[in-house]
């Protein structure tokens, strides 16, 4: 009521109540893929992320919803990626598999979110097509110096490495933080280190600034 911004732990779970998630995620997925595709246009190729709520995922029209949204944006599948939690998949069954398997067949990534925190089962890791694991904040805060997070990490990752999944780890917030995760092989860094959120209109100046900066280091 105020005009502030409202925390996707407060509001998707009321939306979720209310009926309104799967309206609210096609919105967001649409919007998510014209602005990457525009980004495209203009010579930014990035891969854009969207998470899924459970319930979007195991609605009967998202394969259909998906594809609208690449159709009307003219993004390609592959500069796409789709995040699910782990409680998503609680139901492993052969609608879920066969929803996983075809959007990876249109090309598009499947990241599974938050890694570590929900399903106990480790099974479902090798019968579902899954493309990357993130590994969850809450395992990367106090490193490098908590001992048992940096066991946890170092667990994930070699598991991940070993069945062929890409790896991010998420929260990171200091500089040495990045340099154990990258020393540890993480295929990808996220966190406030990078960047807070930032609208849309500001991602082609942030991606250039991040270049530079990468040159830069790369050229000392």
């Amino acid at each position: 009521a105020d005009g502030s911004l409202v925390p996707p732990l407060d509001f998707i779970p009321f939306a979720e109540e209310c009926g309104l998630i799967s309206a609210i995620g096609a919105r967001v997925l649409l919007r998510a893929c014209h602005d990457a595709a525009a980004w495209m246009r203009r010579g930014l190729r990035l891969r854009v992320a969207v998470n899924l709520s459970p319930m979007q995922f195991r609605a009967p029209d998202l394969l259909e919803r998906v594809c609208e949204a690449l159709d009307r944006s003219g993004l390609p599948p592959g500069l796409l990626e789709l995040e699910i939690t782990e409680g998503a998949l609680m139901e492993d069954d052969a609608r879920t598999r066969a929803t996983l398997a075809a959007l990876r067949g249109l090309g598009i990534g499947i990241a599974l979110d938050d890694f570590g925190t929900g399903y106990s089962s480790l099974s479902y890791l090798k019968r579902l097509p899954l493309g990357r694991l993130k590994v969850d904040r809450s395992f990367v805060a106090g490193l490098p110096d908590d001992a048992d997070n940096l066991a946890i990490v170092r667990a994930i990752l070699a598991l991940a490495r070993h069945l062929g999944f890409r790896i991010t780890a998420e929260g990171v917030e200091t500089a040495a933080q990045a340099a154990l995760l990258a020393g540890l092989e993480a295929d990808s860094l996220q966190g406030y280190l990078f960047s807070r959120p930032v609208a849309a209109a500001q991602i082609e100046a942030l991606a250039a600034r991040s270049w530079t900066i990468g040159a830069r280091d790369r050229a000392d």
